[in-house]
């Protein structure tokens, strides 16, 4: 991730959605808070709230969004999104 990319937050554990996008603010780092191992972070910033949230079977649902890495691989913390599939995961969003 670069700085000024934006990101969709995505709650994993409790309603399993889309929430939010956030702007990466600071690119990866050396986690500090992890004990060992090759943890990295990024920093964010929240920009705006996605209303009503994009639940996960809402995605499962979409065709155009199949190839996403979340129906894979769901344990996965950060994943890329194509820009298609990002704009597709937001017009779910608005119902469009």
């Amino acid at each position: 991730m670069k700085v000024g990319d934006e990101v969709l937050y995505y709650h994993s554990v409790n309603g399993k959605a889309v929430v939010g996008v956030a702007r990466v603010t600071k690119e990866a780092f050396a986690d500090p808070t992890a004990a060992n191992g090759d943890w990295s972070a990024v920093e964010i910033k929240p920009e705006r709230a996605v209303t009503p949230p994009v639940t996960l079977d809402q995605i499962k649902a979409e065709p155009k969004l199949q190839g996403v890495l979340l129906l894979k691989q769901s344990r996965l913390s950060v994943m890329p999104l194509t820009n298609e599939e990002f704009h597709e995961i937001l017009k779910l969003a608005s119902g469009r």
